[in-house]
């Protein structure tokens, strides 16, 4: 049965999920990008982003890795899309990955703001949702024919789908620095009472990697 799946999530020691001031300059927010240094020089993110050869391998590999296998379908907040905020304007904006990004499937973006659906190459089509949370996961679980789906994020829309009990399994990549403020992902959500548990931990020089499942 397809599974909602949070993955290769990154957040600092103090729990933030992004920096703070977001914008097109900053779209982690500042000081953002020190997350995911465990991430950039994995070999499964040097291929899927820059389609290059190469790369770190090893556990932080093992789990990016991970992250895209048995996807089917992904959801993304409005944030994590693009800067552009209120109406669609031009309708220019078309996400941060260039002409061909690296999610291969449809991909479900949470709106307020209706836009026709948009076309990339690769196999991506990003489809935009004005009814809600359970209307997009609804639509991304038919679009992956059994395969599980990805909620990429933001720290909000992964907020989101915790509160509402609609999360199966979470990584989550707790990067060995102090961000001091931003957007926290777990600040007032008791995980437990969710019907999380510890399912995996492997701790590596960059990240320490928890793998979190719902009973």
């Amino acid at each position: 049965m397809s599974k909602l799946r949070v993955c290769c999530f990154s957040i600092s020691l103090d729990g933030f999920g992004a920096g703070p001031n977001q914008s097109r300059e900053n779209p982690l927010g500042v000081g953002g990008e020190a997350l995911h240094e465990w991430v950039w020089p994995t070999r499964t993110f040097q291929k899927v982003l820059f389609g290059k050869e190469g790369g770190a391998t090893g556990a932080d590999d093992d789990f990016a890795a991970r992250g895209f296998e048995n996807i089917g379908a992904w959801i993304l907040g409005r944030n994590m899309f693009g800067p552009v905020r209120g109406g669609w304007g031009d309708e220019s904006w078309k996400g941060w990955w260039g002409d061909n990004p690296p999610y291969h499937t449809d991909v479900f973006v949470l709106t307020h703001h209706a836009r026709k659906p948009v076309e990339m190459e690769g196999g991506t089509t990003f489809h935009f949702v004005t009814d809600g949370i359970r209307s997009a996961l609804d639509k991304a679980k038919t679009s992956a024919k059994g395969k599980d789906v990805r909620l990429g994020g933001g720290v909000n829309t992964i907020r989101q789908y915790l509160e509402a009990g609609l999360v199966d399994e979470m990584h989550l990549a707790v990067s060995p620095v102090l961000l001091g403020g931003g957007e926290h992902l777990l600040g007032g959500l008791n995980l437990p009472a969710l019907g999380f548990q510890k399912k995996e931990y492997v701790s590596t020089p960059a990240a320490a990697h928890y793998v979190l499942s719902r009973k």
